[in-house]
């Protein structure tokens, strides 16, 4: 018998943090996610980059594939032309998987190729389908996709690099996000990545966001652990949880 879905995870961990690995000492990661885990985190966020896309390169498949973790694997692709791609990261294990709607002209295709997948960990878990918007884009851009995802990811940053201050105007793009969700009719999730930090997390969870990932805020050279539970206890907090 199979595992809870993974969106059934995220729904009920609901509002809670990724954490972005690359932020994290790689010599060490399978302790590194110890931590994380043990601290309560159920989603680990990789930052997939091909120099394209995005201006810098990051990690692929391989890192995914060598995650041993029960944490959630989140991948997400910043990647030009991600359709024949997706098959790599289904197949290295990802729980989660985001592609964004300006990284190909064919994404209602990328969407439906990954709705026709199954989760390589386990095939009853499923895997979240993500819809990714930079900061630059409208909101609107996403609606003829809703059919298509389980979650609208709204980057608070433009996509490169960790480390990056919080664009403000993103709080009023999850308003609309959210209610842009509510008129669908479907359960989805609101994810907020990027510029994440102590200061700020407790105003994106109070604006409806489901999933906030956060990396150097936790990954600072200090306690990660420790990091990872004050960041959770203010998504509940700013809640009501």
């Amino acid at each position: 018998m199979g595992g809870p879905k993974a969106m059934d995870v995220l729904r009920q961990a609901s509002p809670t943090i990724g954490v972005g690995v690359l932020s994290a000492d790689l010599m060490s990661l399978g302790s590194e996610l110890a931590l994380l885990e043990e601290a309560g985190v159920v989603v680990a966020h990789v930052d997939v980059m091909d120099g394209c896309f995005a201006p810098t390169m990051t990690a692929g498949p391989p890192l995914l594939k060598a995650m041993k973790t029960p944490l959630l694997k989140d991948a997400h692709l910043m990647i030009e032309e991600p359709l024949e791609k997706i098959g790599d990261y289904v197949a290295a294990g990802a729980d989660i998987i985001t592609v964004h709607v300006e990284s190909t002209r064919h994404i209602h295709r990328a969407l439906q190729r990954l709705g026709q997948t199954e989760n390589a960990n386990d095939p009853a878990r499923g895997i979240v389908r993500g819809i990714g918007l930079n900061p630059g884009t409208p909101v609107a851009a996403i609606e003829p996709m809703l059919d298509e995802v389980e979650m609208i990811v709204l980057l608070a940053v433009n996509p490169g690099w960790g480390g990056q201050e919080f664009i403000p105007a993103t709080v009023d793009r999850a308003a609309e996000a959210k209610e842009m969700i509510g008129g669908s009719g479907r359960e989805m999730l609101l994810c907020v990545d990027g510029g994440i930090t102590r200061d700020n997390i407790a105003e994106v969870a109070g604006s409806g966001a489901d999933l906030i990932v956060t990396g150097s805020a936790v990954f600072d050279g200090k306690s990660p652990a420790d990091n990872a539970r004050f960041m959770l206890e203010a998504c509940r907090s700013a809640r009501g949880g």
